[in-house]
């Protein structure tokens, strides 16, 4: 999964098609997994361990019509049926087991992981030849126009790639992916300084998106403009971790936790709000919700040893802080 540190929402269409958009994100060790186990029967065997949901298939995996998408383990039908689909394959009985580190609607972009694991489970047994890009574009062709979910495009690529990366989006799927070489000791002081903090609340993220989206299509001078400056955040953000100017990283958050709640209702509330205004008088100097607010993930930069008194405040706020740790690796499969 990721945090974006920046430019977050400047991926998602009419907005990138029509200006372009920038992001910077970074990956967590905080994982989707996939496991496929081959079955002998042409049963099909769908589980979501983490929320304990299942369904089978018998006698389906000859059959030429794809599982039904009907609100139940959508995301894993969804790409099967894809799979099926794209790759003129044949089917066999199998069991696909999903489990992911983090609640759904959490901001960390838990559903396009999910997605980018299952693929990759997919296409380390069929030994399917997809590349990076390819496995991205595949997961956001699913999520978005296959099983109708509004989002962004970051999420996919973030997954696949892993790292902390630079992004760029235009129009026509185009996306550009630009992996950072930060010097260690600066992701180890942003590591150290960066507190990532659940909210104990989840959203819905399609609604505030198709908000953000229809504010583009509508002109909306305010929601665009923010945009602009969240783009520019993205390159300030860049700026600041290659070149080692990680003290200035709290205010460069706070100018786009600003910038972000122009963008659309339902991003920010009174309980964020307050979340937010308690963490910065506890020392934190900015911070963020994670993917397209309205709940989940939050994260604050904290100088210095201020994360301690900034943690023991958020502890009285019903939430909790999550540990964690960046990873420089992506997507990861392998056949045993």
């Amino acid at each position: 999964m990721r945090i974006g540190l920046a430019g977050g929402g400047t991926d998602v269409s009419p907005y990138s098609d029509l200006y372009g958009g920038a992001i910077l994100n970074a990956t967590l060790s905080l994982y989707a997994h996939a496991t496929i186990e081959p079955l002998e029967a042409g049963t099909i065997v769908l589980q979501g361990m983490d929320r304990k949901e299942e369904q089978r298939f018998e006698n389906r995996a000859s059959s030429l019509e794809p599982l039904p998408i009907d609100g139940r383990l959508d995301l894993l039908k969804g790409v099967y049926n894809r799979i099926r689909r794209e790759y003129g394959w044949k089917g066999e009985g199998f069991r696909l087991s999903t489990f992911v580190d983090a609640p759904a609607g959490s901001g960390l972009g838990t559903s396009s992981t999910l997605v980018v694991a299952i693929i990759g489970a997919f296409a380390e047994w069929l030994k399917l030849p997809l590349g990076e890009y390819d496995i991205s574009h595949l997961a956001y062709d699913i999520e978005r126009k296959d099983l109708r979910m509004a989002g962004g495009r970051q999420d996919q690529y973030a997954a696949t790639f892993g790292g902390v990366n630079y992004m760029e989006f235009y129009k026509d799927d185009k996306v550009i992916v630009n992996p950072l070489r930060v010097k260690q000791q600066y992701l180890f002081e942003l590591e150290n300084n960066l507190l990532l903090y659940y909210t104990a609340t989840s959203r819905e993220s399609a609604r505030i998106i198709e908000v953000q989206s229809r504010n583009v299509v509508d002109k909306k001078a305010a929601s665009i403009e923010a945009m602009h400056q969240l783009k520019h955040q993205a390159q300030l953000m860049k700026e600041a971790l290659l070149l080692g100017r990680i003290h200035e990283i709290g205010e460069i958050l706070d100018f786009g936790f600003r910038q972000k709640q122009q963008m659309a209702e339902g991003i920010t509330n009174a309980y964020i709000d307050n979340i937010y205004e308690e963490a910065k008088r506890a020392g934190a100097t900015g911070g963020k919700i994670s993917g397209a607010g309205g709940g989940g993930f939050m994260t604050f930069y904290c100088p210095g040893i201020a994360k301690y008194r900034v943690m023991e405040v958020l502890a009285g706020l019903g939430g909790r802080c999550q540990p964690y740790s960046f990873t420089g690796h992506g997507l990861t499969t392998w056949t045993v």
